[in-house]
């Protein structure tokens, strides 16, 4: 949505060409193949991917809030924010975002931008040409590169001649907390990078998530928080959640009777919590495409309400 205001793991791993698939993926568990991409065991270094830290530790996305004090219009704004958790991913491999890991010499090829060029990171960029894209019209596209640990992001991707066409894109180094230049997008509304908010596979497989989760709300405000750079809103309303909006599932909910994946997932939002990225339906949790999810397992997050959360400070 945008823009202005108006046991498997679910990735891609290339190697010397696009299309091949190799288990690249740091401390990995077990062999990628064509069907059954590699999983990798957890990490005490926090989240990563193909050997790359998914940014600092204290970077906001890694950084714990349930300690936070809440803000003082914590109440007023949940209140504005109807509905209860869903899981934007599941069995489905057409649901969630995907994204692609490349070694450091994958080709470079030219990005074309046809809307928010302006604000966007010039290509090339390493895409492979057979990169995986989000089902529906976001049409997302994520890289990571290995060897530089850098991470590529398209929005409303389309292959276009020898490379590609978006709407808008970005660049980030993964090992800085670096942000884009106040008022730029980024294949996200809110200026975010979109990987290291997803759910994967490899964190269940974990059996836990280490970073805050990406949602998505169909109201927001005309702000934008850090580490938020840009927002897709005219309304002023102060009870409406900012990009970058961070919210969490209270300590004083009970929250025993949930398992499996969806209790790997509360547990995560309650420590780490969500960060509003972009404009979509209410409280629409996001993750990766991948074999390992159980959407009978992920259904109990529809009997979360969002008055089970607050608004961090």
């Amino acid at each position: 949505m945008r823009r202005r205001v108006a046991a498997a793991l679910g990735v891609a791993v290339l190697a010397g060409g696009a299309g091949v698939a190799t288990a690249l993926l740091s401390g990995i568990d077990g062999p990628a193949s064509a069907g059954s991409p590699a999983v990798r065991g957890a990490s005490a270094a926090g989240p990563s991917l193909g050997g790359c830290r998914i940014l600092p530790a204290d970077n906001p996305w890694n950084t714990p809030v349930d300690a936070a004090a809440p803000a003082s219009n914590s109440a007023r704004m949940v209140a504005r924010l109807s509905g209860s958790l869903h899981a934007d991913f599941g069995e489905n491999p057409d649901y969630g975002i995907p994204f692609v890991v490349v070694p450091a010499g994958q080709a470079e090829v030219p990005i074309t931008y046809d809307a928010y060029g302006d604000e966007s990171d010039p290509g090339p960029f390493p895409v492979p040409l057979d990169a995986p894209v989000e089902a529906g019209g976001d049409r997302h596209v994520l890289v990571v590169r290995q060897g530089t640990c850098e991470l590529f992001e398209l929005y409303a991707a389309r292959r276009g001649g020898s490379g590609w066409t978006a709407a808008s894109g970005a660049r980030f180094d993964l090992s800085s907390n670096a942000l884009r230049p106040d008022g730029w997008t980024s294949a996200d509304a809110a200026g975010l990078p979109i990987l290291p908010g997803l759910a994967r596979c490899d964190e269940i497989a974990a059996g836990r998530i280490d970073h805050a989760l990406r949602v998505t709300f169909s109201s927001t405000r005309a702000a934008h928080l850090p580490p938020a750079t840009h927002h897709a809103s005219s309304d002023p309303d102060p009870d409406l959640p900012a990009m970058g909006q961070r919210l969490r599932l209270r300590s004083d909910v009970d929250i025993s009777a949930f398992h499996g994946q969806a209790r790997i997932l509360l547990d995560a939002m309650r420590r780490y919590g969500l960060i509003v990225a972009d404009n979509g339906s209410n409280w629409f949790v996001s993750g990766a495409p991948g074999a390992c999810w159980d959407d009978g397992d992920l259904d109990q997050l529809k009997s979360v309400p969002g008055t089970w959360f607050e608004v961090v400070a």
